[in-house]
């Protein structure tokens, strides 16, 4: 099990390696990575002269049933949007506040070792209830 998920990790963090990667090349700047909030937590967070990006990174082999952005479902989302106003909240976040918030995801699929990445810009609005 301990093997598993070590495996996981490895290929999260080669994800999240490819995934700011991409970003960078389009003019985001890297601000956070793996950024906790209690709990929750947002792979990337970036900006780029539009606003601040909440970037969530999911990374699969090849040889899977569904695309990996599938797994950002709304409870995922919700959790997300959590994190992102904790972050906002901080003082780190606090001069970004009124910045336009994204939310992203990027989908990275791993065919041995050459990633295929997908940036979905602003996969989802938050809905406030």
């Amino acid at each position: 099990m301990e093997d598993r998920e070590n495996y996981r990790q490895g290929l999260g963090r080669l994800g999240e390696n490819a995934a700011c990667s991409i970003l960078e090349s389009m003019g985001h700047v890297i601000l956070e990575r793996n950024w906790r909030c209690g709990h929750l937590e947002i792979d990337i967070i970036s900006v780029d002269p539009e606003g601040i990006h909440f970037v969530e990174v999911k990374a699969r082999r090849l040889n899977m049933q569904a695309p990996p952005q599938e797994n950002v479902d709304r409870r995922k989302q919700g959790r997300i949007v959590k994190a992102a106003l904790g972050y906002l909240n901080t003082a780190k976040g606090l001069p970004r506040k009124d910045m336009e918030c994204f939310f992203d995801v990027v989908a990275v699929t791993f065919e041995g070792d050459r990633p295929h990445v997908e940036w979905i810009p602003q996969a989802y609005i938050p809905i406030y209830v």
